[in-house]
C-alpha cells in the first residue's frame, strides 16, 4: 500500500473531522504509532487530532488506557473487546469525540492457529457509535501494518458518514 494513498485518505479524514467538528484520539498497538503519524502528516491535523497513545504492552493497554485485565485475559490482547477499550480509553484520556484502538499480530512471529499473523482488530468509539471489527491482512510486518493504518482510516471515513447521518 503506498504512502500516497494512505495520505490522500488522511487528507479525506481530516477534511471530514474539520468540517464535522470532531476531535480525535489514538491508541495504537501493532502499527507502532503509524496512524497518528498519517493523521499529523496532514497540515492542520493539530485542529482536530488531540493526542495518541503507542500501547504496546499489555501492562501500557491497562494503565494507559483503562483496558481491563479481565479483557486481555479471557479474549487476549489482540481481540475486538480490547480494540474497543483502547478506543473507549483514548477518547477518554484526551478528551476527544472519537477514539480509535488498533491491535494487532504484524510478525514475523506471534502468531497462533486461533489468531494467525496478521490478525488485526480495530475499535471506534464516537457518540452513540461503538464499532469493533477483526481482519487477516497479508503480507510482511511493513506491509501488515499499512494495510492496518488505510483500513484504520477507511474504517473512521465510514463512521463520520454515519454520525453525519444522525448516527452520533
Amino acid at each position: 500500500m503506498a504512502y500516497r494513498l494512505i495520505r490522500s485518505r488522511a487528507r479525506r479524514l481530516g477534511k471530514e473531522l474539520a468540517r464535522s467538528r470532531s476531535t480525535l484520539a489514538v491508541a495504537e498497538s501493532c502499527t507502532g504509532g503509524g496512524f497518528s503519524a498519517a493523521i499529523t502528516d496532514i497540515p492542520g491535523s493539530s485542529a482536530y487530532f488531540l493526542g495518541g497513545v503507542v500501547a504496546y504492552s499489555n501492562a501500557s493497554k491497562t494503565r494507559d488506557l483503562g483496558v481491563a485485565e479481565a479483557s486481555i485475559e479471557s479474549g487476549g490482547a489482540v481481540s475486538e473487546a480490547v480494540a474497543l477499550a483502547m478506543a473507549r480509553g483514548a477518547r477518554r484520556r484526551f478528551g476527544a469525540r472519537i477514539g480509535v484502538g488498533i491491535t494487532g499480530i504484524a510478525g514475523p512471529g506471534g502468531g497462533t492457529p486461533e489468531k494467525p499473523v496478521g490478525t488485526v482488530c480495530l475499535g471506534i468509539s464516537a457518540g452513540k457509535v461503538r464499532r469493533s471489527h477483526r481482519r487477516r491482512l497479508k503480507g510482511d510486518r511493513e506491509t501488515v501494518r499499512r494495510k492496518a493504518v488505510a483500513w484504520a482510516l477507511d474504517e473512521l471515513l465510514a463512521v463520520l458518514q454515519e454520525m453525519g447521518k444522525g448516527g452520533g
